[in-house]
Formats: structure tokens, sequence, C-alpha cells
């Protein structure tokens, strides 16, 4: 009786299902992690703290969404597999209680020119059938819509097996695209400078071509030289009007060549097709210097920038056109679209009212869907990508954010803050990787990574709330209330730029003067005109050197050294104590090892499993032939030297035997933006986003200038880091130099000597100087968001 009674007391047992309510991860050792376990709870919102290089994105992207996203593709057979990125098996002993990964990092949307905002989404592609359906005149299919698709029609005769008889058929076809067939689509044309192409007064064989990688000892040259079109000893100054017209603008034609069967194609379509089909930023810095050099583009006069034919843009609704849709800002375009009256396109209106609610809601409605994807900050790219999950049904998703406060001003922060909570309150779990306090103030649960940064970094420092990290002690604790005072005086101006009539994308006809030798903080919302009115007015000036806010991309040759261009000098140097080649210094070149080609690692392709790589045999992992390392420099070879951490290669060649003040002065700017931790000779694609930033920014500061412009600095930036960037500008303005900054971080604002706010919203509702003067006159004023939200923090 007793026994019974005692059962019916107990609770209920948990349902096995239940019970897996944690992410447990054991032993992770990826990149710098030291062997750590954590246990994360599910359905909560994590975030993740710690100083740049501590380790966090190593943890969450490479070890926990890695192996999420590898265990789903396992799931597809072989054959779907060996399409898909192969993924490697994180080094980790266990992880346990995972769930599909959805991913949303910082990365820029992609180089492509033909990208859009509305190609990026799903936005264009409902537009493009809604014009199909409902547009008239009726021209087409939704690719009679498309900017991407060319109109194409033949005829001819085919072949053909019927009953056993061969016949043939004459067969029509055409294409209806809407695609304008004067730019094909890229809304600009070019137009090209003939004289940057070639010296007029030179044969080609003096060399007359002036394009890079155009030498007439290299292959192309050969194909000039022996194509017979004209004279390779003849000026081009006295070529006929054919030979210049086979020159520059000849068809793909079949020649030979010394005995060889190649094609021969005039310049331009060579230079369209070899440097124009890449977006300028992915350019290489001498190609790009030779593109602006000798092409200027254009609006097409054709399309007028819309990219679309004159027949796509013949088809209306309501009197409006596709192009004059993508043209509007997607506020508007939202409103226009809740006022169609289309019952045969209704489940077509609601899905794309929904799509551009969801740009609204996110705060990106200042952006029109014309917007080339490449123009995009980092945060607005990771906004992008995040709009076609915010109405997802799925639950029990994770969610891996990577900063997503990330050009965003205080006043948005609240509004991304409420977009996590409410993905985590349908039940998904967030995880997000995030410096800013008041992004990790929203926690359920905060894990701290460090104590410091790279080989010192690696470690759980810290787990648990919001609160118990204040008093934690840990780095990430001792700085998360900080808060920057006002500067009790302020620096005076040695004069003053001028901007006048600034009209670049949203901004008004706008005029100021931007005071010089000073440290400047323009700011505003996010899409107010901050980088209009900078990038347009002030980066291309002389004497400007301008760093903006674009990750460094890098293989796995690249490193530190070879990125600041460091190595150079210390090549240099090698060669000359011991008389041999520059070259055999390099492990891109002929000092590399014969087995790995100079890579350390030998990779084995294992096709739609993930690829094997192992330390190489013969060099171990140095990189270098055996030889290359009996030279020595200083008591050291170059392997040693790229294993230096920058502190001890700025020691080494700052003085004794192997004092080198050409590869110090590069190390002492590492050091200046605290990278004095990273090896020189680290891989690229090895360093953290703050990290890669802070490589930029120590490169870019060695340029000629007096003007130095930054956007957007912080980005990826530990609270304690920040110290030191504003350490680093501040002696950057005392040296002499002007610093305008791009920021919304309010310890820059508060640090700065003069503030100039855009505003007052963004889009067509920006575009304005809202405030200029000091901080403390900010603060005082209070009638700008950026005023209030900076009152706020400095508690005045």
């Amino acid at each position: 009786m007793s026994t019974a009674t005692t059962t019916d007391q107990q609770s209920p047992e948990l349902h096995a299902a239940d019970r897996h309510d944690l992410i447990r991860v054991h032993g992770a050792r990826e990149n710098n992690l030291k062997d750590i376990s954590v246990e994360l709870p599910k359905r909560r919102l994590t975030v993740f703290t710690g100083v740049s290089g501590s380790g966090k994105s190593s943890l969450v992207f490479s070890t926990i969404a890695a192996e999420s996203q590898r265990m789903i593709n396992e799931t597809y057979s072989a054959f779907v597999q060996g399409f898909m990125p192969t993924l490697a098996r994180p080094d980790v002993d266990v992880l346990d209680g995972l769930t599909t990964a959805i991913i949303v990092d910082q990365e820029r949307m992609g180089a492509n020119p033909r990208s859009t905002v509305g190609t990026a989404t799903d936005a264009n592609a409902m537009l493009r059938i809604l014009f199909s359906r409902v547009g008239k005149p009726y021209i087409g299919s939704p690719q009679a819509f498309s900017f991407n698709v060319a109109s194409v029609s033949g005829a001819g005769a085919i072949t053909v097996e019927k009953a056993g008889r061969t016949v043939k058929e004459r067969r029509a076809f055409s294409v209806t695209g809407g695609m304008c067939p004067r730019c094909e689509g890229m809304g600009k044309v070019s137009d090209f400078d003939l004289t940057a192409l070639y010296d007029d007064g030179k044969s080609l064989n003096e060399g007359a071509l002036t394009i890079p990688g155009y030498s007439m000892d290299g292959w192309y040259g050969r194909i000039f030289r022996g194509c017979g079109f004209f004279d390779p000893d003849k000026p081009i100054a006295k070529f006929t009007k054919k030979q210049l017209n086979d020159l520059l603008y000849k068809e793909p034609t079949k020649v030979k060549v010394e005995g060889v069967n190649v094609t021969y194609e005039g310049l331009i379509p060579k230079i369209q097709k070899s440097f124009l089909s890449k977006d300028r930023e992915a350019m290489q810095p001498h190609i790009r210097a030779f593109v602006d050099r000798a092409i200027t583009f254009q609006t097409c006069p054709d399309c007028e920038g819309t990219r679309l034919s004159e027949e796509a843009r013949s088809s209306k609704i309501d009197g409006v056109s596709i192009a004059d849709v993508c043209a509007m800002q997607i506020s508007d375009l939202a409103e226009w679209v809740r006022g169609l009256d289309a019952p045969s396109a209704a489940p077509l209106l609601k899905s794309l009212g929904e799509t551009l609610d969801s740009f609204v809601e996110i705060g990106l409605g200042y952006l029109s869907l014309d917007r080339p994807a490449g123009t995009l900050s980092g945060g607005e790219a990771q906004r992008t990508k995040l709009i076609r999950h915010l109405g997802s049904s799925l639950t029990d998703v994770t969610y891996v954010f990577d900063e997503p406060t990330i050009g965003l001003h205080p006043h948005d922060i609240a509004r991304m803050n409420d977009l996590l909570l409410q993905l985590r309150d349908k039940g998904n779990t967030v995880l997000v990787v995030e410096h800013k306090p008041e992004a990790i103030a929203i926690a359920d649960h905060v894990v701290d990574l460090g104590p410091r940064a790279g080989t010192e970094g690696g470690e759980v420092v810290f787990e648990g709330t919001v609160d118990e990290l204040r008093s934690s002690g840990t780095l990430t604790g001792k700085h998360l209330d900080d808060r920057a005072s006002v500067k009790p005086s302020v620096r005076k101006s040695s004069g003053a730029l001028e901007v006048r009539g600034a009209g670049t994308h949203n901004l008004r006809d706008v005029g100021v003067d931007i005071p010089l030798g000073v440290l400047v903080v323009v700011t505003g919302v996010a899409g107010s005109g901050k980088s209009s009115l900078i990038g347009g007015s002030v980066a291309k000036r002389d004497g400007v050197v301008s760093i903006d806010q674009g990750a460094i991309k890098g293989s796995r040759r690249s490193n530190p050294a070879t990125y600041t261009g460091l190595l150079d000098p210390i090549r240099k140097a090698f060669a000359k104590v011991n008389g041999v080649k520059p070259g055999l210094f390099s492990a891109n070149s002929e000092g590399a090892c014969p087995n790995c080609n100079g890579a350390g690692v030998v990779y084995s392709d294992l096709a739609m499993m993930a690829g094997v790589s192992t330390p190489c045999e013969v060099c171990e992992g140095k990189r270098f032939q055996a030889e290359v390392l009996d030279y020595k420099f200083g008591g050291k070879d170059i392997s040693e030297v790229l294993t230096m951490s920058v502190a001890q290669a700025e020691e080494f060649f700052g003085s004794g035997d192997a004092k080198l003040p050409a590869a110090h002065k590069i190390l002492a700017r590492l050091a200046d933006v605290g990278l004095g931790y990273v090896k020189i000779g680290q891989p690229l694609t090895t360093l953290s986003g703050g990290e890669r930033q802070r490589l930029k920014l120590a490169t870019h500061m060695g340029e000629k200038g007096d003007v130095y412009v930054l956007d957007e600095p912080t980005t990826g930036l530990h609270l304690a880091d920040v110290e030191n960037l504003l350490g680093l500008l501040d002696r950057l303005v005392d040296s002499g130099k002007s610093v305008i900054v791009i920021e919304h971080h309010q310890a820059v604002m508060a640090h700065a000597d003069w503030i100039i706010d855009l505003g007052p919203g963004a889009g067509h509702d920006g575009g304005r100087i809202v405030f200029k003067g000091t901080p403390a006159d900010l603060v005082a004023d209070r009638s700008t968001l950026t005023g209030k939200h900076l009152a706020e923090y400095v508690g005045a």
C-alpha cells in the first residue's frame, strides 16, 4: 500500500525525446581552440564573446555549424555530394544534440556585377512573374523581364529519325529576353581611351602595347606578332584603317602562329572578356589601376541604366514598368504592391508583399531592388540574407549569426535584437558571435573565450548569464560596462576640406566643410548617406587614403608577410647576405619545396569525401627546399623567420645583425594595430574578421597621404581593442594627419573633435546634414537620434 502511495506522488517521468535539450561540445581543437568543452542550451539565445582572434568563430562556425552542415550533406547520395562543397569533420571528440544549422555570416555579397538586391533575394523573380501575368501589353514569359536573358532567334534545317528513315525538317526558335542589347544587361557601357592601350609612336615589336600581361615575350605578344594581319615592325600610327580595326576590334578568328592553331581576337573584345567581366573590387591592384586609366564607364544611353530592353520597359501595371518598380525605395514599393488589385495573382502579391515588408522590418526599407549587391556593406549584406528566414515556419533550427550589429546605428540595434528574440521565441536555438554590449545584454547564456587572442586564447574563460559575466573578472566582464566620456577639450582645426553640391545616391545637394588636422566622425542611421558623402566627395581626392570595410580575401598561400609587403625587404636581405636570388626565399617561387609546391602540406582529393591534407614529408611543413634553409640572416633561416610573431619579428629586425629598417617599419604598424601576437607566416584563411580588418588598416597606414578615411574601423573589435584603436587614431592626428571616420560606435563618437550627423532617417528620408559640431554640443542638443543615444551612452 505504502509503495503505491509513493509512486502516485512522484512526478511523471520525462519522455526520452524531451531529454535532448543541450548541444554538447567536448574536446574541440579547431584552429586555436585548446581541447575545450561547452554545453549550450537549446531554444535559447547564446552569445559568444571574447577579443578578436580568441576562437569564437572557430567554435561556432568551424566546429558546431560546420559539423551540422556536413552531416546534412551526408544524407544525400554520393552522386549529389559530388556537386556540393566537401567539408571535413571538425577536430572535435564529441558533438551531440546538433540541429540543422542556418548560417547568416557577414561575408559581403558576391562581386558579380550582374547581381542586385532583387536578384540576390526572391523579389525580382516574383516581380518578373507578376509583370508577365498582369502587365499590359503582354510581351512574354518571366524571362522577357530578366536583364540576364538575351533575346535570340534562329532557323535552319535539322536531321531527325522517323520510322527508320532520316528526314530533314526546317525548325525555327526564338527566345524573348529582357536584356538591353547595347550594354548586355550591365546598365553601363564602357568607352576606351586608346592612348592607354598602346603608344602609337612605337611598333608592336618595340613594346607599343601598355596593357598588363601583354608583353611581346608572352604568348599574347607572339599571337599579335605572328597573326599576319599587320606588320609588327610598323609603328601603329602608320597602320591603315583596316589594320587598326584588325588590331582593336577583329572578331575571334582562327590563325596559325609558329605552327600552332590559335584564336586571334582584337584588343578591345579581349579586354572586355578578361578584365571587364570581373567586378572592379575583385581585380588585382595593377589591373584595377589600368582599368581606371583606360576605361570610362557611363550610363547606357539606350536603357538609361535600367539594364532592360525597350520591350521589357513597355509592359506596365497601372502605368508603372518593372524598371520603375525596381528603382523605387523598397518601403515605397511595399506600399505600391499593397495597393494593386489583381485577383489572378493574389498568392504572388501576398508572398511579394511579405518579402518587401521583411526588408522594411529589418531596417533595409531604404534600399532599392536595382542596387548592385556588391555595393552593400557587410551589415546590409547580412541582413539581406536574413530576409528569407524571417517568415520561415521552421522551428528547432540553429541560427548562427556573425556580428549581426555590424553597420548598425544604436537606434537600429534594438530592432535587430527584437528579430533575434523573435527567432528564439519560435523555438529555435540562436548562436551569436558579438562584441556590442547592447547585443550581449539580451543573451540567455554567454560563453566568453580568451583570455587573449591567437595562441594565448582558445579557452573558455566564462559560461553563465550576463549578470554573472559582469562580475566574472574576464576581459569582457571588465569592459562590458565601459562608457567613454566626452572629451573636455577638443583640438582646433588647421583648415577645412570643402564639399559642395554632393548629390550621390540619396544626398540632397549637401554642402559641408570638413575640418582638417582633427578627428572627424561622420555618423547617422544606416542608409542616411554617410558613405555616399565621404566615398563620393572625399575618398577619391588626391592625398586621401581610403580604408573601406571590405574584407580582405586570401588563399592558403597568402599570409600577413605577403599581404603587407613585409616579405619583399626580408627576401632581398636574405639574398644580399647570401649572394643568391631573392626568388629562392619565396615559397610561391623558386625556393618552394618540389614535393608540396611550397604549400607545406600535401592535399589528397577524395571526390565527394572531404579532402585530406598531410604535412609534407620532404620539407616537414617548412615549405622550402632543404638547401634554401641553409641560408641564414641574423642566425635564422627563412622558415624560422616566418614562424615568428609580429612582436618577435619587430624585435629581431629592430637591432643587431638582423637590423632591417624597411621590415621594422611595417612590423611596427602591425604591432600598432594590436596584431603583435599574429605569426607573420600564418595563412590569411586562419585570421578572424577583426584581425583581417586591422591587417588592412596597418597596410594602408603606410600609404602616403594627409587625410585618412576609415569606414567603420571598429568592425570585429572587442571592447578592449576599441581603446587601442582610439589611441591609434589619436597618434595619427597628433602626427599631423587629418582623420575622418564613418562610425556608429558611441566610444568613437565621444572621442571625436568634430561630429557630422546625417539623417534624419534612411533613404529618401535622409541625405541631409542634421548636426555638425563637437560631441559635447551634440549631447547637449539631443535633437537627433544620434544625439539621444550618445547622451544615454555617456550618462548625460
